[in-house]
């Protein structure tokens, strides 16, 4: 089978051809139908993510897909069952071995396309707008990298939950796709964030994905007592949060890894996705996915996403 793999620390992911995994007593085997690109995958390239497998490992981190062969000791699951995984690695391949508590079954009215883009860029908005920043009706958020995979979910959610939202996202195209998820105000990444929030009444909370100065002006544009979630640093550098500053305002800054609940509080996720798929039967969500390639394509996917080019979700279909 195909995979697109690291085989050795510092190499190059390439395409290559690999024996079919066989799955674990706890484990099942998945034939691969969709899996979703995330920027999380450039990094563990460059082995800068905070989660990086060691190698050899196969990129790739969320999927759907058919259950292909389950473990001795899987009684949940059956050969033919439609399922999502949140893996963390292993997605990008024609087969692939998941722990099958990871598993989710995928309501008949979810593509396996939407379900590839669904969890990981969904799961973080939801979780760190409600149970972390535990942003309330009325308030207004801040969201940076508006048209990107997590951020466009955060005007989705934060719009749902009642919030005034404020899209921060580079031209046009990219501010209509923020528009058209609900942002209630649009700032193009070339004007001054922190004077045009200022004037829009300041942020109650913020979700950063860029980083960087991006991070810093949308800071000195929080309200008193706002919160802010450094989500990504999609623009390549780690903001240093000035402490005193923090006091002036009294304000919070939130620490939020959705991969870390897997380990320490899985039951979080596992409700969020809960509430989240029941949204999507609802019609109340829908992923934006803005390209679908083929497995042999896989590394234009990743330049889509290191260039910026795409808005939403790239989706690799194997």
């Amino acid at each position: 089978m195909r995979a697109y793999r690291i085989e050795a620390p510092g190499a190059p992911a390439e395409l290559v051809q690999v024996d079919r995994p066989e799955p674990g007593p706890d484990q099942v085997r998945v034939a691969i139908r969709a899996c979703g690109l995330n920027f999380a995958d450039l990094l563990m390239q460059k082995g800068t993510y905070q989660d990086t497998p060691a190698a050899p490992f196969t990129l790739g981190m969320e999927i759907a897909g058919i259950v292909d062969k389950p473990g001795t000791n899987v009684r949940n699951l059956k050969p033919g069952d439609r399922i999502a995984v949140y893996s963390g690695q292993g997605g990008l391949a024609d087969y692939g071995v998941f722990d099958a508590d990871r598993a989710i079954p995928l309501p008949d009215t979810m593509t396996f396309e939407d379900a590839a883009a669904f969890q990981i860029a969904y799961g973080t908005s939801h979780i760190a707008l409600e149970h972390r920043a535990r942003l309330q009706p009325g308030e207004t958020l801040l969201v940076t990298g508006a048209a990107g995979g997590v951020g466009l979910t955060a005007v989705e959610i934060g719009k749902l939950m009642g919030a005034t939202v404020i899209a921060q996202a580079r031209g046009e195209d990219k501010l209509a796709v923020a528009k058209a998820a609900g942002a209630d105000h649009l700032i193009d990444a070339s004007e001054d964030l922190r004077a045009r929030v200022k004037e829009l009444g300041g942020a109650d909370v913020v979700y950063d994905a860029i980083g960087g100065a991006v991070f810093n002006a949308a800071f000195r544009a929080t309200n008193p007592e706002g919160r802010l979630l450094p989500i990504g640093f999609a623009g390549g550098e780690v903001p240093q949060i000035p402490a005193n500053h923090l006091l002036v305002k009294n304000l919070t800054v939130i620490g939020f890894y959705i991969g870390g609940y897997l380990k320490f509080r899985p039951e979080i996720v596992r409700d969020s996705f809960r509430t989240l798929f029941a949204w999507h039967a609802e019609g109340r969500i829908k992923p934006h996915v803005s390209h679908t390639l083929p497995l042999d394509r896989v590394a234009e996917g990743m330049q889509l996403l290191k260039e910026r080019k795409s808005t939403g979700k790239v989706v690799i279909t194997p």
